[in-house]
């Protein structure tokens, strides 16, 4: 008995830990907010003397959050619709028909997960410029697309498989065709994997840089991500202002995981164990 009470204090010390690993740098960053720069350079990890709403203020208008987060939100949202529509029925397809080179598909994926996007970035700016697609939004979320549908389609075939054939049989009994049977009958039952990658592209999606800053240039298409590095100036920058500015575009997708967090880590948790 007090092994085991001894290996539980031990476990919640650990977890204790590690949770305060890794939410430091947000709370630093959201202690440093509330700071002017001189503040901040003296000493990092101390109060603030007053609480400095005006950097919020300010990071708002200089970077123009409010237009560039909506901008964010649209490549998002594009993007993750794009995925989940594409990914659950080629994901379904891998799952349900027999495909005998599926070691050479499966290498593929794990390929294309793996390549860096540098490799693709001039000739894709190169075939963009000459289709007049620079700063546009649709254009960008189909880049976005083609880099997160294997990671997509890996996860969310083992959801397929996991999936007893005799509903889809019983379903086509019930004289349902192949559309129903899939939009019907498979799609709510993988819902919580449908909910976890659109969580995890919804992230990549939202502090993607290099994409966004190479095909979206102008300031009326530009995302969060992008106009949070104008913060910076060339010799000093007010650091005040900028852990503001990053607590803002921090905070969205930090509340939505909050809210979501059950589903995702089921979610997680049922795909790397089913299949």
């Amino acid at each position: 008995m007090l092994g085991t009470r001894r290996s539980r204090a031990i476990s919640y010390i650990v977890l204790a830990l590690g949770a305060l690993f890794a939410l430091g740098p947000l709370l630093l960053m959201l202690l440093n907010a509330f700071k002017t720069t001189p503040e901040i350079i003296l000493s990092p990890l101390s109060w603030p003397t007053e609480l400095n709403w005006s950097n919020f203020v300010r990071a708002w208008t200089d970077a123009r959050l409010g237009e560039t987060m909506l901008n964010s939100a649209k490549v998002t949202v594009m993007t993750i619709i794009l995925v989940l529509t594409t990914g659950a029925g080629a994901a379904y397809v891998l799952a349900r028909q027999k495909i005998k080179p599926w070691k050479a598909v499966s290498a593929y994926f794990l390929a294309t997960t793996t390549a860096p996007i540098q490799l693709f970035l001039f000739p894709l700016y190169f075939g963009f410029a000459r289709l007049g697609l620079i700063n546009n939004p649709v254009a960008v979320s189909f880049v976005y697309c083609a880099m997160f549908s294997p990671f997509a389609i890996m996860l969310l075939r083992t959801y397929f498989i996991a999936i007893p054939k005799e509903l889809e049989e019983a379903a086509n009994l019930d004289g349902a065709n192949a559309w129903q049977v899939f939009s019907k009958v498979m799609l709510p039952i993988v819902s919580p994997g449908l909910l976890t990658v659109a969580l995890i592209i919804g992230l990549y999606c939202w502090n993607e840089f290099l994409i966004a800053s190479t095909f979206l240039q102008s300031k009326n298409e530009m995302t969060a991500v992008v106009s949070f590095t104008l913060l910076s100036g060339k010799y000093t920058s007010d650091w005040g202002q900028i852990m503001a500015a990053a607590m803002i575009i921090v905070l969205p997708i930090l509340m939505l995981f909050l809210l979501l967090q059950r589903h995702f880590i089921d979610g997680m948790a049922g795909g790397s164990t089913k299949g």
